[in-house]
C-alpha cells in the first residue's frame, strides 16, 4: 500500500489523523499505528514522513508527543520601529558597507539586540541579519534594496525615540 504518490499522501494523511487523535511519542509507536491501519512502513519511511509533514515533538503533560508545526501557537509578532528607534537612541552605531553587505557596529554585546530589533521592525528589504558581539551584518540581494533599506534605517535613527513622561503623583 506504499507505492506511488497517492499512497504517500494517504499514509501522510493517516499520520496526521493519528497524531491528532492520540499522543504519539516515538517513530516506532507511529509505525505500529500505521501498520494497524494497513500501511506497510519502516522506521525510515516514518522518519521521512515526519520531516516532510514538519512534525515536531512538544511537551504534553508528563511526556513528549508529535504535533504539526501549524498547531503550535506562537506569539504574534508585533512589527514596530519604536524598539529599534529607542535602541539606536541609546547605542551609538556606525554604518559601513562592503558590496551588498552593511556592517553596523555598536558597543560590545549589543549586536544581537540591534539585529533582533531590525528583524522586528518594518525594515524588510534585507535578506537577513547576522550578529556577532558588537558587529552586525545586514545582507542584501540587490543594490536598490540596500539603498532603500539604508535610507529608511537612517530615517528611523534620526527620529526621536518615544519616551513616556513620568506621571506625577497627586497629593
Amino acid at each position: 500500500m506504499n507505492a506511488g504518490p497517492a499512497a504517500k499522501r494517504k499514509r501522510q494523511r493517516a499520520i496526521r489523523d493519528i497524531i491528532d487523535a492520540e499522543a504519539i511519542s516515538s517513530q516506532q509507536e507511529l509505525a505500529e499505528r500505521l501498520i494497524v491501519r494497513g500501511f506497510a512502513v519502516t522506521q525510515a519511511t516514518v522518519s521521512r514522513d515526519i520531516a516532510e509533514l514538519g512534525l515536531v515533538k512538544m511537551a504534553r503533560d508528563d511526556h513528549h508527543a508529535y504535533v504539526a508545526t501549524e498547531d503550535v501557537a506562537s506569539a504574534p509578532r508585533r512589527i514596530s520601529d519604536e524598539r529599534l528607534r529607542r535602541i539606536l537612541a541609546d547605542i551609538p552605531v556606525t554604518v559601513g558597507r562592503s558590496g551588498l553587505i552593511l556592517l553596523i557596529t555598536g558597543s560590545p554585546g549589543t549586536a544581537s539586540v540591534i539585529a533582533q530589533a531590525i528583524d522586528d521592525s518594518t525594515l524588510h528589504e534585507q535578506e537577513g541579519t547576522l550578529a556577532g558581539d558588537n558587529t552586525l551584518l545586514v545582507l542584501f540581494a540587490e543594490e536598490s534594496r540596500l539603498e532603500r533599506w539604508l535610507a529608511r534605517f537612517e530615517e528611523i535613527r534620526s527620529e526621536p525615540a518615544f519616551r513616556p513622561t513620568p506621571v506625577e503623583a497627586s497629593s
